[in-house]
């Protein structure tokens, strides 16, 4: 296997950085895009509300597959270009936003109601309140559950590999129809992705040991 590694080393560690650079793209949009379709979903508006809804339940329950295809092949057949590379970060944005738009909309709503009655007593308009005063009271409660979208979303990257976005998961397919080392390829492969997703199940379990001490 370490064989296997040196002769194969450039490869693995292209698809491992292919691989840490999709999911620090992902991770920032799918938090933008979840944080801001949690603050709708729980905005008076029911518009707004509506909308971000739709959008959670939807692709909540759409496979990630079927998403990441629909970039990956319907979109180019209406004249744009795109890349696998840019499917697959646009297709898992959009997933994984779904589930960190649900879990934001959880912390928001155990504020109590209180606590926005006394912003807006003080003067703050519901902006105010919502950035100021409620969402980072429930960032805060939900950090555990948002970490462990962050390893789901470093598992699910590797989608790339089936629509040839150079990712881990990729180069590992291509070093198995060279080497036929199916067992040697992907246990290098595994701990490659052992390698991100260790640290930051460490960092969870930090983080709701904090939270129980703190709640005690």
């Amino acid at each position: 296997m370490l064989e296997l590694f040196n002769t194969y080393s450039g490869q693995f560690l292209s698809g491992f950085g292919h691989t840490l650079l999709a999911s620090l793209i992902v991770l920032i949009a799918s938090f933008i895009i979840g944080i801001g379709m949690a603050i709708a979903q729980t905005s008076d508006n029911k518009l707004l509300s509506g909308i971000a809804t739709v959008y959670i339940e939807v692709f909540r329950n759409i496979p990630l597959l079927i998403i990441v295809m629909f970039f990956y092949v319907v979109v180019p057949l209406s004249g744009i270009d795109i890349s696998g590379f840019m499917s697959g970060v646009i297709g898992l944005s959009i997933y994984t936003s779904s589930f960190v738009a649900d879990v934001v909309k959880s912390g928001i709503t155990t504020i109590p109601n209180g606590q926005r009655e006394a912003g807006l007593a003080s003067g703050l308009s519901k902006n105010q309140v919502m950035f100021l005063i409620i969402l980072p009271q429930a960032l805060k409660l939900v950090l555990p559950p948002l970490g462990n979208q962050m390893i789901n979303l470093v598992k699910n990257s590797s989608i790339f590999a089936m629509v040839a976005g150079l990712d881990l998961m990729y180069q590992g397919d291509l070093i198995v129809s060279e080497t036929y080392n199916v067992f040697g390829t992907y246990i290098i492969v595994g701990i490659f992705y052992l390698i991100i997703t260790v640290p930051i199940s460490l960092m969870v379990k930090r983080l709701e040991e904090r939270q129980s001490q703190t709640s005690r």
